[in-house]
């Protein structure tokens, strides 16, 4: 991993981590970003993923640790825009969602094109997307189990601020993140998987579904 992208992701790490809301919340929030820098070390050399995946995953990671410092419901940036919108819940929450749906849309895309795991491009879409849906809703379940487990981080974990609709509005974030990144960026992404092909131990797999 280039030396930028690491120093971002350790800066903002040591922000986050530094007296934070409560730890508990912030382990719970942060975890996932520390399991995919792992991930990502493991893999650079063997399946070393496009520009554009580095890029969102890192992104995503900066959200998730803004998030567990503050908390989801009290991140300044979500107060600001919901003055401004006239609204009286923080939204930030909202982005996570939309972050859990766009960028493992074009990191799973990623996997099934090189993988030749969808023979035809017509269904990669559409499996992409439910693949997507299907983590956003292990997620749901995941903060359903940590609040039975943990009373004390549950409100701040889950995020709800009494709205009784999160669940399912966090699903359709996650949806919605998903089919955006497919059609915004998937010609781009089309473009620079043939170089990150290249680079790694499939190089000898470059011919993709169309």
């Amino acid at each position: 991993m280039k030396i930028a992208w690491l120093a971002v992701f350790f800066l903002v790490l040591a922000w986050s981590g530094w007296k934070p809301h409560d730890y508990t919340t912030w382990w719970l929030e942060v975890t996932p970003a520390l399991i995919a820098l792992l991930v990502l070390a493991a893999t650079r050399k063997r399946f070393p993923l496009t520009p554009l995946a580095y890029g969102l995953i890192l992104v995503h990671a900066l959200i998730l640790m803004v998030g567990g410092h503050y908390t989801y419901a009290e991140v300044p940036l979500g107060d600001w825009v919901s003055s401004w919108m006239g609204s009286e819940r923080n939204n930030y929450d909202k982005l996570g969602h939309l972050a859990q749906g766009f960028v493992p849309a074009i990191v799973i895309r990623e996997v099934l094109v090189r993988n030749h795991v969808v023979a035809r491009r017509g269904w990669l879409s559409f499996i992409v997307i439910s693949i997507c849906l299907a983590i956003s809703a292990l997620y749901e379940l995941i903060e359903w189990w940590v609040a039975l487990l943990s009373e004390e981080a549950a409100d701040s974990f889950l995020g709800t601020q009494g709205y009784v609709w999160d669940t399912q509005s966090d699903m359709f974030w996650a949806l919605f993140g998903a089919s955006l990144a497919i059609i915004l960026l998937g010609k781009l992404h089309d473009r620079q998987i043939p170089a990150a092909v290249n680079a790694g131990a499939d190089s000898s797999a470059k011919n993709f579904p169309v």
